[in-house]
C-alpha cells in the first residue's frame, strides 16, 4: 500500500507532464542553423566534396590509385574491368571540363569587374586592331570574345601573310561576321615585312622562290583528309557575294597579293559585287590586264586608285586602245594609275594618261615597250598640270631623248605640280634608234638645269657603274648644290652606282611624232589625231 501510494505521488500523469515546464538543464540543445549553402547541397554535392578532398596530399593520391587497383581486382572479368576503367576516365573528363568552364566563368565575371570599358567603347578598341590581334584578344576570355564577334571589328579585314596560314574557310568566316560592314579586304602572300605594298619595289612573289619558308612543307598546298590546306583558292571572294551581296556592296577596298591559283573568271566575278570600290590593288595574279581593265570599268565607276602588277613581267599584251576609252570614260575618278610589268605601248599610255582628267600619280615600271614618247604634249594639258609623280622604273625600251625632251619641258614651265620623277634602270636607257646602244650617263638630258629651276622636284637617276661613273655623273652637278638646296637623296638597293636626285619645273615641247608603237593599235579603232591640247572622251 505503502508502495502504491509513494508511486502515485511521485510519479505525475502524462497530462501533468505535458502542462509542466521543461527544466532547461535537461533539455537537449536545439541543433544550429543550416547555412544557405550546406542547405542547398545535395547528397552528390556532398559526395563531390568529399572525393575533391582527397586531391589535397599526395599520399591521398596514392590510397585512390590503390582504392582503384582493389576495386579492379574485385570485379570478375575483363570486360567488366573496362568498363569500370572507363566509367572512370569519363568521370575524370567530367570533372576536368566542369573546372575549366567554371574557371572562365569566374575569369569572365573578374574580367567584367575590373575591365574598365562598356562593351561599346571595348568595341571600337577592337575595331582598330589588325586581323591578327582581334583573333588573339578574343580567344582571351569570354566578355572579349564576345565583344570580338561584332561586326564594326571586322571592317578593315587584313589576311597578309608572308608564308601561306590562311585558308578559304578563314576567309569566309571573317567576311560574313562582317556583312555590310566590311569596308577594306586584303589577302595573299606579301613578299616581306620590308616591303609595303605600293613602293616601287616589285611585289610579285611565288612560294618557291621564298626564303622564309623553313615552317612551310610544300606538302602543306595539298588538302588532306581532316586538314584543310593553307592556300587560298579561286573561291576565297565567294563571300562577297553571298546574301545578295551583302558584304561586297559597301568594300571600298580590295588588296589581293599573289593568290597563285585565282584566275581572270573569279576576279572578275568579285568585282561584279563591289561597285563601291575606290581602291583596288592586284600583285601576281594570273589575270589578263585586258579583261581586268575591262571588269574594272563595267563594274567599279567610282575607282580612284588603280595599282596592277603583272605576274609575268613584260608578257602581257592583251590590252587594247578600245578597252583604255571604255575605261577612261567610266572610270572618271581616277587620281592614281599604276600598270607595272606590261607589255604596254605608248598610243596607249598616252589614251589613258590624257583621258583621265584628275591623274596625280602615274607608275608604269617595268613596262618594256614604253619608249617616253607619250609625254610628249603632256605637260600643257590639265592632266599634266596635276601629275605629281611619275615613276618609269626599269622601263627597257625608255628613250633618253624622250627623257631629255621631257626635262626641257618641265624646264620651259610646264608640270608645275609635279614633285617626284622616277627614270631609275638597271640597264641604262635606250639610245635613239639602237635599243641594244644603253646609255649609263646621259649628258643631253638636262639634269644641272632641272636641280637649279626646280628644288621641289625629287628627281631618281640610278643608273648602272658600268658605261658610266658616280664621278662622270658628279661633274654634271656641282657637288655643293645638295648642301645648298637640301635635296633628299634616295638610294636604291640594286644600283649602287650613278645617281641623280632632282629639283625642276617649266616648259612644254609642241610635237607631233608618232610613239614609235602606232602599228600595235587595232585595224578596227579609229585612231584620234593628235595635237596639243587634250584629247576628249565622250561616254558611248
Amino acid at each position: 500500500m505503502d508502495t502504491v501510494l509513494f508511486h502515485s505521488a511521485t510519479a505525475p500523469s502524462p497530462s501533468s507532464m505535458a502542462n509542466k515546464r521543461p527544466c532547461p538543464s535537461s533539455s537537449p540543445p536545439p541543433p544550429p542553423p543550416a547555412s544557405s549553402s550546406s542547405s542547398s547541397f545535395n547528397q552528390i554535392d556532398h559526395l563531390f566534396d568529399a572525393f575533391l578532398s582527397l586531391a589535397d596530399s599526395s599520399s591521398r593520391s596514392h590510397s585512390i590509385d590503390l582504392s582503384f587497383d582493389r576495386l579492379l581486382d574485385s570485379t570478375a572479368s575483363d570486360r567488366e574491368q573496362a568498363l569500370l576503367i572507363d566509367r572512370a576516365l569519363r568521370l575524370g573528363s567530367s570533372i576536368t571540363e566542369a573546372a575549366r568552364r567554371s574557371a572562365r566563368k569566374r575569369a569572365t565575371k573578374h574580367n567584367s569587374v575590373a575591365w574598365a570599358l562598356p562593351p561599346d567603347l571595348t568595341i571600337k578598341v577592337f575595331s582598330m586592331l589588325d586581323s591578327q590581334s582581334l583573333c588573339y584578344a578574343a580567344a582571351t576570355c569570354s566578355l572579349f570574345n564576345k565583344c570580338a564577334m561584332d561586326p564594326l571589328c571586322y571592317t578593315n579585314i587584313d589576311l597578309t601573310t608572308v608564308v601561306p596560314k590562311v585558308n578559304n574557310a578563314v576567309v569566309s568566316t571573317m567576311i560574313q561576321r562582317a556583312g555590310r560592314s566590311l569596308q577594306s579586304l586584303k589577302l595573299g602572300i606579301v613578299p616581306g615585312p620590308t616591303i609595303s605594298p605600293g613602293s616601287s619595289q616589285p611585289l610579285v612573289y611565288t612560294i618557291r622562290s621564298s626564303v622564309d619558308v623553313s615552317n612551310f612543307s610544300w606538302n602543306d598546298k595539298k588538302t588532306r583528309q581532316g586538314k584543310e590546306s593553307p592556300i587560298l583558292t579561286r573561291t576565297c571572294l565567294s563571300p562577297l557575294s553571298a546574301d545578295g551581296s551583302a558584304a561586297g556592296i559597301l568594300l571600298r577596298r580590295l588588296h589581293l597579293y599573289n593568290i597563285e591559283r585565282m584566275d581572270s573568271a573569279s576576279l572578275c566575278m568579285a568585282l561584279s559585287v563591289c561597285p563601291s570600290l575606290i581602291d583596288l590593288e592586284i600583285v601576281g595574279l594570273h589575270v589578263e590586264l585586258r579583261q581586268f581593265l575591262t571588269s574594272v570599268g563595267l563594274n567599279c565607276h567610282l575607282i580612284e586608285r588603280l595599282f596592277f602588277e603583272s605576274s609575268k613581267t613584260g608578257r602581257d599584251d592583251s590590252l587594247k586602245s578600245p578597252t583604255c576609252v571604255d575605261l577612261v570614260n567610266n572610270c572618271p575618278h581616277l587620281t592614281s594609275l599604276s600598270l607595272r610589268g606590261f607589255k604596254l605601248h605608248d598610243c596607249k599610255v598616252r589614251t589613258l594618261v590624257k583621258g583621265f582628267r584628275k591623274l596625280r600619280y602615274v607608275d608604269f615600271s617595268t613596262s618594256y615597250s614604253i619608249t617616253g614618247n607619250f609625254l610628249r604634249n603632256l605637260g600643257s594639258t590639265s592632266m599634266g598640270t596635276l601629275l605629281e609623280f611619275l615613276i618609269l622604273r626599269d622601263c627597257m625600251h625608255l628613250k633618253e631623248t624622250e627623257v631629255a625632251r621631257f626635262f626641257t619641258a618641265v624646264l620651259a614651265g610646264d608640270f608645275k605640280c609635279l614633285r617626284h620623277v622616277d627614270i631609275s634602270n638597271k640597264e641604262g636607257l635606250a639610245s635613239e634608234g639602237d635599243w641594244y646602244n644603253r646609255s649609263y650617263c646621259s649628258s643631253v638630258i638636262p639634269f644641272k638645269q632641272v636641280v637649279e629651276e626646280r628644288p621641289d622636284i625629287c628627281l631618281l637617276a640610278d643608273f648602272p657603274s658600268e658605261g658610266g661613273s658616280f664621278s662622270e655623273m658628279e661633274q654634271i652637278i656641282d657637288s655643293d648644290l645638295n648642301s645648298e638646296i637640301g635635296l633628299p637623296l634616295h638610294h636604291n638597293g640594286h644600283a649602287s652606282d650613278s645617281s641623280v636626285f632632282i629639283s625642276s619645273s617649266e616648259s612644254s615641247y609642241n610635237s607631233d611624232q608618232g610613239s614609235g608603237n602606232e602599228d600595235s593599235r587595232d585595224s578596227s579603232y579609229v585612231i584620234y589625231e593628235e595635237s596639243s591640247d587634250e584629247l576628249d572622251y565622250f561616254p558611248i
